[in-house]
């Protein structure tokens, strides 16, 4: 450098520098959307709902859940609504209620793919089920999900969230036992509006410390191919692969009304359905692994 230079101007000389030599060096190299995802955060979320012990379909749990749910929502910028019905069970008359959110769209939009999760625990009467893969994990991912992308109107805008109550089954599941939430989502969908959606994603039992994505055998070749390749960019394609047969889930109805839609679930997991479904099980690395494969995705593949 020009020692006869004003002492002011030699940072700005070397900023500009920097900025050809190494371009990154610049504050305007934004962090991807994928990076801004916290694994601890959706830990957290996740703790939250096992604090409210057991969240059956109906119980006084699964309210406080839902008003949790709701607040953490609105607190990221989305619109929630409710969508109460009631359906017959193996256990008489249950009401139950989903949570759909959009984002404020300016130019008023309709969103084009949807992103899901149940939020019920399974009943027991003999164990205390507190569900944190099942599904606390997937719950408090979608949570951080929203938080992250409410900061990305443009992409927030594309989206519909949907929080399932009664995915779990009294008895077994059947045509009228189980996937009450998205059953009844699906019904209410069916037709031209569900031609809207491109696509969708239904995240369960994505927490487990011992991860290992397994996409049912059914899914959507495309979506799947891009989910892979999304794993792939990022280096964490060894956590994901295919399970061996079909999966009865949430995303069953989606699909049956012409929306492709894929599970993302790591149906590997030993606690499932036991006492042992406990917060000890999970970890935020996980999360984070899922979430971060999903908003690559969405943002290079789902959405372009």
């Amino acid at each position: 450098m020009n020692s006869s230079l004003p002492y002011s101007t030699t940072p700005l000389l070397l900023f500009a520098l920097a900025s050809i030599i190494c371009p990154d060096a610049s504050p305007a190299a934004k962090i991807k959307i994928w990076e801004e995802l916290s694994g601890e955060k959706a830990l957290a979320h996740v703790q939250r709902l096992v604090d409210f012990g057991p969240r059956p379909s109906g119980s006084e749990a699964i309210e406080k859940s839902r008003h949790y749910i709701e607040d953490q929502l609105r607190r990221s910028g989305w619109q929630v609504k409710r969508q109460a019905f009631t359906d017959d069970t193996p256990r008489g008359k249950v009401q139950f209620v989903n949570l759909i959110a959009q984002f404020p769209d300016q130019g008023n939009a309709a969103p084009l793919f949807l992103l899901c999760s149940h939020y019920d625990t399974k009943t027991f009467d003999t164990i205390k089920f507190v569900g944190a893969n099942d599904a606390g994990s997937s719950t408090g991912l979608l949570l951080e999900l929203a938080r992250v992308m409410g900061q990305h109107p443009n992409l927030a805008g594309k989206i519909e969230l949907v929080f399932f109550d009664g995915e779990e089954a009294y008895d077994h599941f059947s045509e009228t036992d189980g996937l009450y939430g998205s059953r009844y989502f699906a019904r209410q969908l069916q037709g031209s509006s569900a031609k809207q959606f491109r696509g969708g994603i239904l995240f369960d039992m994505v927490g487990d410390r011992s991860l290992d994505v397994t996409l049912p055998a059914d899914s959507p070749p495309e979506i799947a191919r891009n989910i892979f390749a999304a794993a792939e960019t990022l280096k964490l394609r060894s956590y994901f692969t295919y399970l061996d047969r079909e999966m009865i889930d949430d995303h069953s109805p989606l699909n049956a009304i012409g929306i492709p839609t894929i599970d993302v679930i790591d149906f590997d997991y030993p606690s499932w359905h036991t006492a042992g479904d406990t917060i000890d099980k999970i970890s935020a690395e996980s999360l984070q692994i899922v979430g971060s494969v999903a908003l690559y995705y969405l943002s290079e593949f789902a959405l372009k």
